[in-house]
């Protein structure tokens, strides 16, 4: 098992009901339940009621009593399984749609309309140098996209978001970070469709659905894709404490499509890549990649990406990565950009894919943006990065689920990591060395470590000789920082003033912001 690919022990059990239309589907469980447990029946479906004591290891944890939903599916072949593991971990086709959608945009290609649904612009895609008093806070300097993978229709819970990736974008400092999310991750869901509490892949659903009032998975309905996009901004917000500003919504034929489209693109293999369990995808062939550079379509990239049997997660990740900068520099190339039939391939790929609530101008302002980010500056994270474990396996009665290692609910830690990831664009520009005064040197400290991890430059942590019973920040840059000074005076809710005052002294040069803490 795997923190982002959690299977059952046991293939889901599926039955064939017979709608009012005569025609057959099927109800499948997500999770498998115990076969002991009693049943009930409701309205025609079975559902299992589960055990009311948790397993002995999870006495320490409040653990919720865990209902299966019921959801009609189609019954599908298992070999189309192998294009749906592939979106639970990767993130390859999202980003590209944002750097290629946003071009064709740009050339005022005709069918943009069928993937940008949006109409509003954040303020840091509407210029490089957005005036303070437009961002409300830090992170207001980041664009954070949240990239969702759904299998689509035709799968086994075709809206479950089986991959979660925020892509979040310095549009400053031209770099760009990408945080998996772990898909069984359990959380306390905003709406009760399927549950009050449900792994992370069924926020999205679950919004969506809530607003519609019964199951589709047709995505048409834009009011209820958005519905079920703030769903899982929510859940989001209470585990990492981060603002998504756009979403984009891909099925898996997207990025096929688009390799293939731009006639494959060029990878170096550093080491042959070897899984046994993949051969029968590749012509019973265990050597997926042999070391070295070369050509790759689309179904071989995804076997490269999809690989995990034999190889770390962070091997996994890297191997994506290379894919999404090949392709990137595949599609900017001028053969493509060029080609009216590449650029009409690559709109069909994810014209009939693809979702986003991006505008036309924040799309053209987005892939300027982008083709500015260096190959070497896309950074990859995920919340069991080595040294960086902050998730951990368990189970809520017999289902398989990720929790905080700090216990159920518990996000603390995986907060403070993630805003020292992804720091805000103007806070680290300006980067003005800041010292701390507090009443005593451990609780200046504690301070100082808090806006650390929001990516102030903090130079120097002292007690003060005389205590303050308000918070005071001192500006001494002579108006050369604005966008520290207006962080400074939301967070702290106080007009920065210019001079210190009595009681307090540093060396001078030393900092171009005081701060004192209030007792």
């Amino acid at each position: 098992m795997d923190i982002d690919g959690i299977r059952s022990a046991a293939k889901p059990p599926k039955r064939r009901l017979v709608n009012g239309a005569g025609s057959v589907s099927v109800r499948r469980r997500p999770v498998t339940m115990p076969r002991a447990l009693p049943q009930q029946q409701t309205k025609g479906l079975t559902k299992r009621v589960p055990q009311t004591a948790p397993p002995a290891e999870l006495k320490k944890f409040l653990v919720p009593k865990y209902h299966a939903p019921e959801r009609p599916q189609k019954v599908t072949r298992k070999r189309r399984k192998g294009w749906l593991i592939f979106w639970r971990s990767a993130s390859v086709a999202l980003a590209l749609f944002l750097i290629t959608g946003g071009f064709l945009v740009w050339k005022g290609y005709a069918k943009f309309h069928k993937v940008f649904h949006g109409t509003t612009t954040v303020a840091a895609l509407t210029s490089k140098h957005v005036a303070p008093n437009l961002l409300n806070g830090e992170g207001d300097g980041r664009v954070n996209i949240l990239l969702l993978g759904i299998g689509g229709p035709g799968h086994d819970g075709p809206d479950l978001t089986d991959t979660i990736v925020v892509l979040s974008v310095d549009p400053v400092n031209n770099t760009a970070t990408m945080l998996s999310i772990p898909r069984d991750l359990w959380v306390d869901m905003p709406v009760n469709y399927f549950g009050k509490q449900q792994k992370i892949n069924a926020a999205y659903e679950s919004g969506k659905y809530h607003y519609i009032g019964h199951l589709d998975n047709s995505n048409k309905n834009a009011a209820a894709v958005q519905a079920g996009f703030t769903t899982i901004d929510t859940t989001l917000k209470q585990v990492l404490d981060v603002n998504i500003n756009y979403h984009v919504l891909v099925n898996f034929q997207a990025f096929r499509q688009a390799i293939d489209t731009v006639g494959g693109i060029t990878v170096d293999v550093p080491t042959a890549l070897v899984d046994p369990t993949m051969a029968w995808e590749n012509h019973w062939n265990p050597i997926l990649a042999p070391a070295g550079v070369q050509q790759m379509n689309g179904v071989q990239a995804l076997l490269y990406a999809r690989s995990r049997e034999t190889s770390s997660d962070f091997a996994r990740g890297e191997r994506q990565r290379q894919i999404l900068v090949a392709l990137k520099d595949k599609v900017l190339t001028a053969g493509t950009l060029s080609n009216p039939a590449k650029i009409d391939g690559l709109m069909n790929a994810f014209g009939d894919n693809v979702y986003s609530d991006l505008s036309s101008q924040g799309a053209m302002r987005l892939v300027g943006i982008m083709k500015g980010v260096g190959d070497s500056t896309i950074k990859s994270i995920s919340l069991t990065d080595e040294g960086h474990k902050l998730v951990t396996t368990d189970h809520v009665s017999t289902t398989s689920v990720v929790r905080p290692i700090a216990g159920f609910g518990n996000y603390t830690d995986i907060q403070s990591y993630v805003r020292s990831q992804i720091p805000d664009s103007y806070i680290i520009k300006e980067n003005a060395p800041i010292t701390v005064f507090d009443t005593t040197a451990a609780s200046a400290a504690v301070a100082a470590t808090t806006l650390k991890n929001y990516g102030y430059n903090i130079t120097t942590s002292l007690a003060a000789s005389q205590p303050v019973t308000a918070p005071v920040v001192v500006d001494l840059s002579k108006g050369k920082d604005p966008y520290t000074r207006h962080y400074l005076e939301a967070r702290y809710n106080v007009k920065a003033v210019t001079s210190l005052p009595s009681g307090i002294s540093i060396t001078p040069g030393s900092a171009k912001f005081v701060i004192i803490e209030a007792k």
